[in-house]
């Protein structure tokens, strides 16, 4: 696939940044499909001269979602939305990825969903991502799904988020404490994603779930954070009536259906594929965490190192 041009639905997001340079680095060429190409603008460095092309591609136009793979070998979508239009991005958007990589004569297609992807889902999230699954293998049967939990890295709103919030209130709200995650590293997540893209012959036609080395509640995530930027802080559980009422305020720390998916945890299933298919040895946040977690702390990177 050296050579060969792969094209990144989402890829000047967070993820998206990741997965260009891991398929920059292995030699492909990269063609970056964003509403807003100037969010890719970024990646451009990364490659060699004419390695990265950035287009603008909209998963509700199919016009734009057709010229997007046009003489791709392979495709990635990554679009995913937290809120709003779910069924529009995840299900429908996906279904027509998945149709025209297939029309364009792609070898292969990622499609990234989400531990927890269910079409019978009571959340909208889950639905959607369970759903969009269904279509994108109806449509190209061999597409690799890959599913990871809550994905850490320095420009994340999951460890950046909490961090933020630990160092500025004194006393800290869990909602949903006791749910459990696996917290995986962006890198690993797009290595993993770029081999799967780069390797049809192995992966296409696969589903894998992607965790971390760790399964730690959302209370222990935060504790872990606290410690890591030096703050004591007192954490308090919200009730569930309570979550519940500020799911339902504009413009609440929660939406309602974010609440309906912390109901269950977010951990790889005892008997799915994962990281070993691709060799990867996936990388605990203590390994990496505190170079951007440093900033943080209360004199920032002149602050005594946080205890492992």
């Amino acid at each position: 696939m050296k050579n060969e041009l792969v094209t990144v639905f989402g890829g000047g997001g967070f993820l998206g940044r990741y997965v260009a340079q891991e398929l920059l680095s292995r030699g492909a060429r990269v063609r970056i499909a964003e509403r807003n190409p100037a969010n890719a603008v970024r990646i451009k460095p990364l490659g060699g001269l004419g390695q990265t092309q950035l287009l603008s591609a909209d998963l509700t136009k199919p016009r734009s979602v057709a010229q997007a793979v046009e003489g791709a070998a392979a495709v990635v979508n990554l679009v995913g939305v937290l809120k709003g239009a779910f069924d529009a991005v995840h299900r429908a958007g996906a279904e027509m990825v998945a149709k025209a990589a297939a029309a364009a004569g792609a070898k292969a297609l990622v499609q990234v969903s989400a531990i927890g992807a269910d079409p019978e889902s009571a959340s909208a999230y889950a639905r959607s991502k369970g759903q969009g699954e269904a279509a994108v293998r109806a449509a190209f049967p061999q597409a690799t799904i890959v599913r990871p939990s809550i994905i850490f890295g320095r420009e994340d709103q999951f460890t950046n988020r909490f961090a933020q919030m630990i160092r500025t209130a004194p006393i800290v709200p869990l909602i949903s404490g006791n749910t459990k995650f696996q917290p995986v590293h962006v890198v690993d997540v797009a290595r993993a994603i770029a081999i799967a893209a780069l390797d049809s012959a192995n992966h296409g036609g696969k589903t894998y779930e992607l965790g971390g080395p760790e399964v730690l509640s959302m209370e222990a995530i935060n504790r872990w954070l606290a410690a890591a930027i030096c703050r004591d802080r007192l954490f308090v559980h919200v009730p569930k009536p309570a979550a519940s009422l500020l799911s339902r305020l504009p413009g609440g720390p929660i939406t309602s259906d974010q609440l309906l998916m912390l109901a269950r945890d977010n951990v790889v299933a005892p008997d799915a594929a994962g990281f070993a298919a691709f060799g990867i040895v996936p990388t605990p946040m203590a390994a990496v965490a505190d170079a951007w977690l440093v900033k943080y702390r209360k004199h920032g990177r002149f602050s005594g190192r946080a205890e492992a």
